[in-house]
């Protein structure tokens, strides 16, 4: 197994995908900092320093996780418990953490749950780069739509979502919850399909090829940005939806 994993490592899997895929990949990480801010943005009061603080931690998250890649930092294989693992660990605690504050939950009950919706968008173009990267040899092929991974379905009702279920003319909160449901559980199933495709428990009897992109810059940030703050927005939604009057909203 070690030896296999090795030779994964020396090989460089990413060098020969194609510039458009790390371009692409790279305006959906983008564009989930820039729907970030807008969130924050919109909130009333006169000292709303959430879009600076906001911005300024995914600045500094992206920069760290982006050095640390570019070093080779997460294909130390032998290192237990995986640093992929840990660092992703780290940001579900701080996502989980802003719901135990009054000030951080006050915030999350502002941002306009439309924004929180239509964010979900992006799902679309990352399940095309992970259809480009099974192509190109660097992810299995049970993490794309051509295998058992259908969470490009949460992108495309994203729209109708946010204009029919959460919109300012239509608003219908049940469907809104069994939405997000049914979306997290698409989430949770690629999650838990690229988990078990990294070379750490890859099966060769399930998937032919490993899950290994997202070990190198710039696939790194799918597990360690993109998909958190996915999850996130989720979160949040489910928040408003549950825990938050009508008349507060």
């Amino acid at each position: 197994m070690k030896e296999f994993i090795y030779c994964w490592k020396d090989l460089e899997p990413i060098s020969h995908i194609p510039s458009y895929v790390s371009l692409t990949f790279i305006a959906c990480v983008l564009t989930c900092v820039g729907f970030l801010y807008y969130a924050t943005n919109t909130l009333s009061g006169e000292k709303n320093n959430a879009p600076v603080i906001t911005t300024t931690f995914v600045a500094i998250w992206l920069f760290i996780i982006t050095i640390l890649s570019l070093q080779g930092f997460f294909l130390d294989f032998d290192f237990r418990p995986p640093k992929l693992f840990i660092f992703l660990g780290i940001l579900m605690l701080i996502i989980i953490g802003l719901f135990a504050f009054p000030r951080t939950r006050a915030i999350i009950a502002q941002m306009p749950i439309t924004t929180l919706t239509y964010l979900h968008i992006v799902r679309v173009p990352v399940e095309i780069v992970l259809w480009w990267l099974f192509i190109h040899g660097a992810v299995a092929e049970s993490m794309t739509f051509q295998g058992v991974n259908y969470d490009i379905l949460s992108g495309i009702s994203a729209p109708f979502a946010g204009l029919f279920l959460v919109g300012m003319k239509s608003k219908s909160k049940l469907a809104a919850i069994i939405w997000n449901v049914l979306t997290l559980g698409l989430l949770v199933n690629i999650v838990s399909r690229a988990i078990q495709a990294t070379p750490y428990f890859h099966n060769p009897l399930m998937d032919a090829q490993p899950n290994i992109a997202v070990f190198y810059f710039p696939y790194v940030l799918l597990p360690l940005f993109v998909v958190p703050v996915v999850f996130f927005c989720h979160i949040a939604s489910f928040y408003q939806l549950i825990f938050i009057k009508e008349e507060e909203e």
